[in-house]
């Protein structure tokens, strides 16, 4: 029986690249994107950079299972987990990708709303979805749980970024957290960072080419993504 993955992510180019590659490794895997809600107009299209790039159709028949997500809810969550196991007869492999919207705007002109769509969708969703993960690998006893970030810089743009920045610093404590007590759980624990730019595609397989070679011994380690490591 072919393994199952489940691929769960913000709409980006590193999410489709990740996809990308679970498509070289299975017949069929199991996705779902969260789509960028802001309310703030000044973005740029996001969702049609994403879908230009053509890695993954999202269409019924082809290799990718779209789901759906509603982050804030924590029956979402354990409905989303469902599908995926029915779907794929099981979820061996579960990627979380935190690529998140930027919003650069002073702080007394983000708009309320944005700043609910931040904790949502971009904080609390996190931890309810792991809950559910690690539940059913644990069961199993079995299983592998990525958790992929980018890294900020520190200049004043990095700075600058009011949602961006606390979102992923959110997702990383969550994922040190896990990694930090991996040794106690049955399931793998995998942690992957970047700074690499425009370095999606190799980043993605990175990280794969890392869950396929993974043993318990790997368990609770943050693997940093470089150009030179990659090609050892």
């Amino acid at each position: 029986m072919t393994r199952g993955v489940l691929i769960v992510g913000n709409e980006s180019l590193l999410c489709a690249a990740i996809a990308a590659q679970a498509a070289k490794r299975v017949e069929r895997f199991a996705q779902a994107l969260l789509p960028n809600r802001l309310a703030d107009q000044g973005r740029g299209g996001l969702k049609a950079s994403y879908l230009s790039q053509g890695s993954v159709s999202p269409d019924p028949g082809s290799t990718v299972i779209p789901l759906t997500w509603n982050p804030g809810s924590p029956i979402s969550a354990r409905t989303l987990v469902l599908s995926a196991e029915r779907q794929l007869e099981r979820v061996d492999e579960a990627v979380l990708v935190c690529a998140p919207p930027s919003l650069r705007r002073p702080v007394a002109e983000i708009l309320p709303l944005d700043i609910e769509i931040l904790v949502n969708d971009h904080i609390k969703g996190w931890f309810f979805l792991v809950r559910e993960l690690a539940g059913i690998f644990r069961a199993r006893r079995a299983g592998t749980l990525a958790l992929v970030v980018p890294e900020f810089g520190s200049g004043r743009d990095d700075q600058a970024d009011l949602l961006g920045v606390p979102a992923v610093a959110a997702f990383r404590a969550l994922a040190q957290g896990i990694l930090a007590s991996s040794a106690a759980e049955p399931y793998l624990a995998l942690g992957f960072s970047s700074q690499e730019t425009g370095e999606n595609e190799n980043f993605a397989a990175y990280i794969f080419k890392l869950i396929d070679e993974a043993g318990k011994r790997n368990s609770g380690k943050w693997y940093k993504y470089g150009r030179f490591n990659f090609l050892k």
